[in-house]
């Protein structure tokens, strides 16, 4: 008969870990594929998501420059038609090579100043509602006075009542 030894604890901690780096694993797994059908689903709900202020910039001075480069004045005429239009592309293609350099050294900031805007935004809107509330308070309160007025009798203001019949 042989006898085995049962294990000894470095053996039974080394199986633990495994146990535990597996179910670790799982645990990474099952959230990477919970996250991408989630991803998935917005998708196919909403669409692609928004890029990075930076990249709409792009996208953006693309639109724009595509759209004047296609436009043709009516008002240059038919001699000056070709000239001003490529005067106009090459102004385009200036103001993208001013704009890009900034847009790929400072990506970040583009995002910056897109949030900045949303602040203020906010702090308009807040503004504004203070504001609207203040006229329509006032002005209900001033529709009550007039009422008061209108009813107070014959006595109830410096003029005089007269009579038409």
């Amino acid at each position: 008969m042989s006898e085995e030894l049962p294990p000894s604890d470095a053996e039974q901690n080394e199986a633990a870990d495994e146990v535990r780096a597996t179910d670790a694993d799982a645990w990474s797994t099952a959230c990477a594929e919970d996250l991408a059908a989630e991803k998935a689903r917005r998708r196919a709900e909403y669409g692609p998501p928004p890029g990075s202020a930076a990249e709409e910039l792009r996208k953006f001075v693309d639109a724009v420059s595509e759209k004047l480069s296609s436009v043709q004045s009516p008002l240059l005429g038919s001699l000056a038609g070709p000239a001003a239009q490529q005067v106009v592309k090459q102004v385009v293609q200036q103001a993208k090579a001013a704009v890009e350099p900034v847009i790929e050294r400072n990506p970040d900031v583009f995002d910056h100043l897109a949030a900045a805007g949303n602040e203020l935004l906010a702090a308009y809107r807040s503004a504004v509602v203070a504001q609207e509330q203040r006229w329509t308070t006032r002005a209900t309160d001033l529709h009550k006075d007039l009422d008061e007025r209108r009813d107070g009798g014959e006595d109830a203001g410096p003029g005089q009542r007269i009579d038409l019949d």
